[in-house]
C-alpha cells in the first residue's frame, strides 16, 4: 500500500515530446522510480487537472512512482469520440514507456470520461502472456504489470437513464429527445454516452467494451490489472451541466449556454437534485445501490462506503432482468464489466458548500475547492506498488 512518505520531498515537473506532463520525486534516490502512474483528465480537460494528485503522488511515494499526465486529448479532442480517445492515448503510453526503459509497472487513474478513454486505450495495449504453462494466465500491458486501474466518477454505463442527468429533471421524454441532440453539444462522445452510435451497424461502443473483440481485449486487460477500483460520487455529480459551461467557453452558441443556465438553475432548486451517475459510475443495479452511512472517519470525511464485489458469471443478467429496473444495454454492460471484480468506493459532498461541483470535486481538479483531498489519499493510502 502507498503512502507515509515525506510530503517535502521536492516535485519535478517536465512537459514530455507526447505533450503531456511528467511528474516525479526531484529527491535523492538509492534507485529510480519502477512503476508508471498514467492520469487522465475528463471532458474539456487538461494536464492541470490532476496538478494536485500527481503532487500528492510523487512526494508521498518518491521511490516508486513517475507520474505522466496526458494530454493528448486536452480541450475540444475530448468530444472526438471515446475510441478516438482511446488510441491517442495508447499511443501516447506507447511513447511515454519507450523513452522509460526503468518502467516495469503501470498503473491507471481516470477522471470522467476519461476512464471510458483508459479502458479502451489498455484494451489496445493487452498483450497476451508469452507462457500459461506456468499457471500465469495474465497478461500485460504493452509489456508492463498492470497493478491499479482506478476510474473517478466515471460514467461506465453512459449517461443515458430515467434521473441520470440533471438537465432532463428525470424525464423519460426530454430524454428521448436529448438521444437525438446530445451530439450538438457532445459531438462524438455524446453519443457514445448516449449508447446512439451505430457505427456501421455495430452495437454501441460501450456495450462492446465489455467483451474482447478482434485485436481489442477490453475483458482480458481490465483483467490483466492486479486490483480494479472505482471512485464515485453518490449525489451532486453534475458533469453534463459543468461539461456544457465549459464547452461554451470554447465556443459553443450562446443559445446553448441560456439553455444550460436554465436548467442549472431549475435543478438548483429542486429539493434533490437527481444525480447524473451514482450507479454507471460504481458499476451497480439500482437494487445493489447501498444505504449511505454518515461517514465516521476523521482521515476520510467523504468516503462513506466501500465494498470488494466478486466476478460473476455472464449468465446472471438473465436472472436480473426479471429483478432490476433496467434496460436491456445497460444490463448487459453491467455483467460484463462483472467478469472481473472491482473495488468499490462511494464519495459523499452532500454537506458541502460547493456540493454543486462534486464531480470537479472529487479529484481537486481547482485549488480553490479542495475538499477532495481526502478522497486523493484514500486512493494513495491503498495505491498498490
Amino acid at each position: 500500500m502507498g503512502g507515509g512518505a515525506d510530503r517535502s520531498a521536492p516535485v519535478r515537473a517536465e512537459e514530455s515530446v507526447s505533450g503531456g506532463v511528467d511528474v516525479w520525486s526531484d529527491a535523492v534516490s538509492s534507485h529510480a522510480p519502477d512503476h508508471l502512474l498514467v492520469m487522465v483528465h475528463g471532458i474539456l480537460g487538461s494536464t492541470a487537472d490532476w496538478q494536485y494528485g500527481a503532487n500528492e503522488f510523487v512526494k508521498q511515494l518518491p521511490d516508486h512512482v513517475i507520474v505522466h499526465c496526458s494530454e493528448k486529448n486536452a480541450s475540444m479532442l475530448t468530444l472526438d469520440g471515446v475510441d478516438v480517445m482511446g488510441e491517442r492515448l495508447a499511443n501516447e503510453v506507447l511513447d511515454v514507456i519507450s523513452r522509460r526503459p526503468e518502467i516495469t509497472k503501470i498503473s491507471f487513474l481516470a477522471h470522467s470520461v476519461g476512464g471510458l478513454a483508459a479502458r479502451y486505450a489498455i484494451a489496445r495495449l493487452y498483450r497476451h502472456p508469452d507462457s500459461v504453462s506456468d499457471g500465469n494466465t495474465k497478461g500485460t500491458i504493452c509489456g508492463l504489470e498492470g497493478i491499479n486501474f482506478i476510474t473517478v466518477a466515471t460514467p461506465h454505463l453512459g449517461s443515458r437513464g430515467n434521473k441520470q442527468v440533471p438537465l432532463l429533471f428525470g424525464s423519460v421524454a426530454m430524454e428521448k429527445v436529448a438521444c437525438h441532440i446530445v451530439h450538438w453539444i457532445f459531438r462524438r462522445t455524446g453519443r457514445h454516452l448516449f449508447l446512439t452510435d451505430d457505427d456501421e451497424g455495430l452495437p454501441p461502443l460501450l456495450q462492446r467494451m465489455v467483451e474482447d473483440h478482434d485485436d481489442l481485449y477490453f475483458i482480458s486487460a481490465l483483467r490483466a490489472f492486479r486490483r480494479r477500483v472505482v471512485y464515485a460520487n453518490a449525489d451532486c455529480d453534475r458533469i453534463l451541466i459543468i461539461s456544457a459551461v465549459g464547452n461554451f467557453l470554447y465556443g459553443v452558441h450562446v443559445v446553448c449556454f441560456i439553455v444550460v443556465v436554465y436548467f442549472w438553475l431549475c435543478t438548483s432548486l429542486m429539493d434533490k437534485p437527481d444525480i447524473v451517475g451514482w450507479r454507471t459510475s460504481s458499476i451497480r443495479r439500482n437494487n445493489e445501490l447501498p444505504e449511505l452511512p454518515v461517514s465516521s472517519s476523521d482521515k476520510y470525511p467523504h468516503i462513506v462506503h466501500e465494498e470488494h464485489s466478486e466476478e460473476t458469471d455472464d449468465d446472471k443478467w438473465q436472472d436480473c432482468m426479471a429483478e432490476c429496473d433496467m434496460d436491456v444495454l445497460e444490463e448487459k454492460m453491467v455483467t460484463g464489466l462483472g467478469k472481473v471484480s472491482w473495488e468499490k468506493v462511494d464519495v459523499s459532498f452532500h454537506s458541502s458548500m460547493t456540493s454543486f461541483a462534486a464531480h470537479s470535486i472529487i479529484q481537486v481538479k481547482y485549488a480553490f475547492m479542495n475538499e477532495g483531498a481526502d478522497v486523493i489519499q484514500h486512493i494513495i493510502d491503498h495505491f498498490q506498488l
